[in-house]
């Protein structure tokens, strides 16, 4: 993951897109109630509650990079007590955690460069037969965004760390990391922010990790360049979602 800090009270605010997600692939989880479950990429925890939720004698091990968001998820989820342990970890590195029943998560993985490590490292510490659900930005995902920033930036200067990868390459590498009873797809997840979020949505969740490595005063002509750019505020959002199992 790009081990970057985030912002994570301005995420929390205005995150309504990735807590709308999660809440889907939530619901592809199986559960009985009792699992410890990894949240891979839990940010400021509104998913991770959801979850929770649905684990009435079970726990949640909340993971991500960034040390402010799992600062903000211990603080959302103070009232789970002990049912939920906190870890901030890169998943590009192997995992330092005790096996798990499931994993779940959302929003994450493109932050990834090497899904063949992440998918590997994810393995390691999911129990045989055990579930990972997830979804990530893949495929074409913010094809007119990446176009506005190209035409913004055509000399590439700026950093691009995502990683949206497609069906067929999730599929492949999570074979060969050892999962099986996989599904892989694509859907479109149109998204239409007010014009007064935008900039504030890709100062913090688009653009953070490209602005961090701008000269200071680059930075905010740079966002106000790219939100003219976006006038509706529309994004072509594409999620690649995945479900499958840890081979026994």
């Amino acid at each position: 993951m790009t081990t970057r800090d985030w912002d994570a009270l301005t995420y929390d605010r205005i995150a309504n897109p990735m807590t709308r997600w999660g809440e889907a692939v939530l619901d592809r989880l199986a559960l009985t109630g009792s699992e410890r479950v990894l949240d891979a990429g839990c940010g400021s925890g509104r998913v991770t509650e959801l979850l929770l939720a649905k684990l009435p004698t079970g726990s949640v091990v909340a993971l991500d990079a960034s040390p402010s968001m799992v600062d903000e998820a211990r603080r959302r989820l103070a009232g789970f007590g002990d049912r939920v342990e906190y870890v901030v970890a890169d998943m590009g590195q192997p995992l330092a955690i005790a096996r798990v029943d499931a994993i779940l998560s959302t929003a994450t993985f493109h932050w990834l460069p090497d899904h063949d490590a992440l998918f590997t490292n994810l393995a390691a510490v999911l129990r045989p037969g055990g579930q990972l659900v997830a979804q990530c930005g893949g495929g074409n995902n913010l094809a007119a965004v990446m176009a506005a920033f190209d035409d913004l930036d055509p000399g590439r200067r700026y950093w691009r760390p995502w990683h949206f990868a497609t069906p067929e390459d999730t599929r492949r590498r999570l074979e060969t990391a050892g999962f099986g009873d996989i599904e892989v797809w694509l859907n479109d997840e149109p998204t239409d922010l007010p014009p007064d979020t935008l900039p504030d949505y890709l100062r913090t969740i688009i653009f953070g990790a490209t602005l961090e490595r701008m000269a200071e005063a680059e930075r905010e002509p740079f966002v106000r360049a790219m939100a003219a750019r976006l006038p509706d505020g529309h994004l072509d959002y594409v999620r690649l979602n995945i479900v499958a199992r840890r081979a026994a």
